[in-house]
């Protein structure tokens, strides 16, 4: 769906710059160098990850040598970077990664982190920031937005792989609680159904596979940015049997 979609979206709406997350991205766990450079070719411009980034152990050293982050809060010392900032038609643009706390690894202090790094990319000028909010709960996603409206472009999270409705504007600052997967629709979030269920019935787990086939969805936000501030959004819902759903994001006043 990413290859057949994106640079027809970026042609089509004029996208200059494209954030994926990519934590799922081989075969439901992590990422590989293979995957990577698809991705990449197919019109991504930086990948952000979560829980499952260390999944596959050949991304460390790309967490160096690609732009690729991790979530910002993992402790000192762990490879890679939490954000980077990029030049985007003459201006530029700071990506975050953020990893909230509850089912999570032990991290840092996700909005004391968010806070700060946002307040010293604002002290070096750059006023279009965006967060990628990796979090199982949306209390927490949608603490993190009220933290921070105001003072960041956008903030969308990620993880939990259902995309939900509430995609707003508040105060210049985009929000929507979860993108929600790209990837196979018809089953538990993206995985064949039968291990999920055997779990779920019986307590017992297995290994989770992705399908080999299954009906697929492209979910994306499109944001407009002007002096730091989202002044338009919409998400786009797109079917691999043609279907388009288009949400328009509400300006919250």
């Amino acid at each position: 769906m990413i290859k057949e979609h994106v640079k027809k979206l970026r042609r089509e709406y004029g996208i200059d710059f494209v954030i994926a997350n990519y934590e799922n991205a081989s075969h439901g766990f992590g990422l590989t160098l293979k995957n990577a450079q698809e991705l990449f070719d197919s019109g991504i411009d930086v990948m952000t990850g979560g829980n499952h980034t260390w999944d596959k152990k050949d991304i460390l050293p790309l967490l160096e040598t690609l732009p690729l982050l991790r979530p910002h809060n993992y402790p000192v010392g762990v490879p890679g970077h939490g954000y980077r900032v990029f030049e985007v038609e003459g201006e530029r643009l700071a990506v975050l990664n953020i990893m909230g706390h509850y089912g999570m690894p032990y991290v840092d202090n996700a909005f004391r982190c968010a806070r700060d790094t946002v307040a010293g990319l604002k002290e070096q000028g750059i006023d279009h920031i965006f967060i990628d909010f990796h979090a199982e709960a949306s209390s927490e996603k949608r603490a993190m937005m009220m933290l921070l409206q105001g003072e960041v472009s956008g903030l969308i999270g990620t993880h939990t792989h259902v995309g939900s409705d509430d995609f707003q504007i508040s105060k210049g600052t985009a929000y929507l609680t979860d993108m929600g997967l790209s990837g196979c629709r018809d089953n538990v979030i993206g995985m064949d159904a039968k291990v999920p269920l055997e779990r779920f019935v019986t307590g017992i787990s297995g290994r989770f596979e992705v399908p080999e086939k299954c009906k697929k969805i492209l979910q994306i936000a499109i944001m407009t940015l002007e002096e730091g501030s989202c002044t338009e959004a919409f998400k786009l819902k797109i079917f691999d049997d043609g279907r388009i759903v288009r949400t328009d994001a509400w300006h919250e006043v």
